[in-house]
């Protein structure tokens, strides 16, 4: 979900590049006796700045606003105001509460100064929106302080036509809710690269990407590469969370010729934290529901020169027939080492074909010995029993093994073999990136 700091951000730019009308809130009654006496109040006047959110010399003049004048005119800022805004009082008083809001009357992000001459937005906003901005001006009068609230609408103008930015969240299409494994990572796919090289364009993609969970978990996203982001938590997932995720980068600028665009929102579940650990050295597998032991199943493994991958790896998907031939791993046929064999209830780990199955020609050695080639192989049983148990996104662990570490993106999900630092560490937004899953992102309203 979007930060706070987002919806600070947001209100800021809306302010920067839109329509700005000016109201004052109802009057106060008339004041009577000593009251009476007071000198009339005159009009508050406050500009309205922004700069080109590149940095640099900031070329885009000020904007004066005079808030007490009936039917005030729209104030327009040009489309080279990209950056956070600033509200500035020109006058006696002081600010003593600032709130811009969008149509949905969630809160925009912003830091009123110390002096409570000036609100500046965090973030620049994206074009297009329409916003609320509602002023508590304090002045100093004969009897004491006084109040008095002030109102702007916002809108800003619409993006400019060019190149958009849109983003295919996974797992799944996104046309029906499904169930996942308490591992499953969400990943994010954009329809065009954003380089290393260009660090504040991918913190403004990181800030935009939202996931929300409920249960919370604490998560961060990781690019992957120059188009391609997967979001986890630090932990799993809870069991029976709901996730929803969504993109708030439409119109929102990305690079000088890059605008942000619409794309379709995903949600998902989880189910019961499902974990399989095979321990290598013990031959054996074990298998947990929420914590709690269910079942322990006699396995076989990679023998020499085909040894199975250590780490953890999350359920890819499950066939209930497959055929598995040596070539698909290299191995030649007419070998002593090829196979060509229908397997029974196979459920897939890697993309390079490591499964767990029924593997009946090997029961002698299940429990005692490794003679596969690099699958996990047990039971006919055993593997149609976790065949129905596990489903995509469920955690399988390799323990006490002598095989190659999983790799964590090329080969299925490996994301969990990289330590809550390393994963932070490929984020945009460094430690910064670590979010609650139920809070707002800096780029949009939290809900």
């Amino acid at each position: 979900m979007p930060s706070r700091r987002y919806v600070q951000g947001w209100g800021a730019l809306s302010l920067a590049v839109g329509a700005v009308l000016v109201t004052t809130a109802a009057a106060q009654a008339p004041a009577t006796g000593r009251a009476a006496a007071a000198t009339p109040r005159g009009p508050a006047v406050l500009t309205v700045g922004t700069c080109s959110g590149t940095g640099g010399l900031c070329r885009v003049p000020r904007t004066t606003v005079t808030l007490d004048a009936p039917d005030a005119p729209a104030v327009a800022l040009p489309e080279t105001a990209t950056g956070p805004v600033d509200l500035a009082l020109r006058g006696p008083g002081r600010l003593t509460d600032v709130t811009v809001t969008d149509r949905a009357g969630r809160r925009i992000a912003g830091r009123t100064g110390a002096d409570g001459t000036r609100w500046t937005s965090e973030l620049p906003l994206p074009a297009g929106g329409a916003y609320t901005a509602r002023l508590v001006l304090e002045e100093n009068g004969p009897d004491g302080p006084r109040r008095r609230v002030l109102r702007l609408a916002v809108r800003t103008a619409k993006a400019p036509e060019g190149e958009r930015l849109t983003v295919a969240f996974g797992p799944g299409d996104g046309e029906r809710r499904r169930t996942y494994g308490v591992g499953q990572p969400v990943t994010a796919e954009l329809s065009h690269p954003v380089p290393a090289a260009d660090p504040a364009a991918r913190r403004v993609v990181e800030r935009a990407l939202e996931v929300r969970s409920e249960p919370r978990a604490e998560g961060a996203w990781h690019w992957v590469d120059a188009d391609t982001l997967h979001y986890r938590p630090r932990f799993y997932w809870p069991s029976g969370a709901t996730v929803r995720v969504r993109s708030g980068l439409d119109g929102a600028r990305v690079t000088d010729r890059l605008r942000g665009g619409r794309s379709r929102p995903l949600t998902f579940t989880t189910g019961a934290r499902v974990e399989a650990v095979t321990d290598v050295a013990a031959h054996e597998m074990r298998v947990y529901r929420d914590g709690g032991l269910v079942r322990v199943i006699p396995v076989t493994t990679g023998k020499p020169g085909f040894r199975t991958r250590v780490g953890t790896k999350l359920v890819l998907g499950k066939e209930a027939v497959v055929r598995m031939r040596g070539d698909s791993i290299g191995i030649a046929r007419g070998s002593r080492e090829f196979y060509d064999l229908k397997v029974r209830w196979a459920t897939r780990v890697t993309w390079s074909g490591e499964y767990l199955h029924a593997a009946p020609w090997s029961l002698d050695a299940q429990g005692s010995e490794d003679v596969s080639h690099g699958c996990t192989g047990m039971s006919t049983e055993d593997a149609r029993w976790l065949f129905r148990t596990v489903r995509e996104g469920d955690p399988v662990r390799v323990v006490n093994g002598y095989g190659e570490p999983m790799t964590p993106f090329d080969n299925g999900y490996g994301d969990w073999n990289l330590g809550w630092s390393q994963w932070l560490r490929g984020s945009a937004l460094g430690a910064r990136a670590a979010r609650p899953g139920a809070a707002g992102t800096p780029l949009r309203p939290a809900l």
